[in-house]
């Protein structure tokens, strides 16, 4: 395993540890439908939460530079198929959740991507 996907695990841990710690409730990590990926799909109350994690070695200045466009329209896209495939009739909400730095800090960003972005 590279080291960069070493360090994607434990940002992807810690996020779900963090997300635990909130009141979520996790239902799935790296969900793929097609050649799309979720990296972790919970619930907050009624709302299913789509989280977009980004783990970085050093801190980073602008998050928002980290999604792109066609990375938003995926993710919007694997957060409908989720829907779908689940039968869910609930709101749906993305975050992105950056990680970062030496100690792992936690950004997270609600409703980061908007339906109609």
């Amino acid at each position: 395993m590279t080291e960069s996907v070493c360090l994607g695990h434990k940002g992807e841990d810690k996020v779900v540890a963090y997300l635990r710690a909130l009141g979520y409730v996790v239902l799935e990590r790296n969900w793929r439908y097609r050649h799309w990926e979720i990296d972790v799909i919970c619930t907050d109350g009624k709302v299913v939460v789509v989280v977009e994690v980004k783990t970085r070695q050093k801190a980073i200045e602008y998050p928002s530079e980290l999604m792109d466009y066609h990375k938003r329209k995926n993710l919007l896209n694997a957060g409908a198929a989720y829907i779908r495939c689940k039968k869910l009739e609930k709101e749906i909400r993305f975050d992105l959740i950056v990680v970062s730095g030496p100690d792992l800090e936690i950004q997270h960003f609600q409703e980061a991507i908007q339906i109609f972005d």
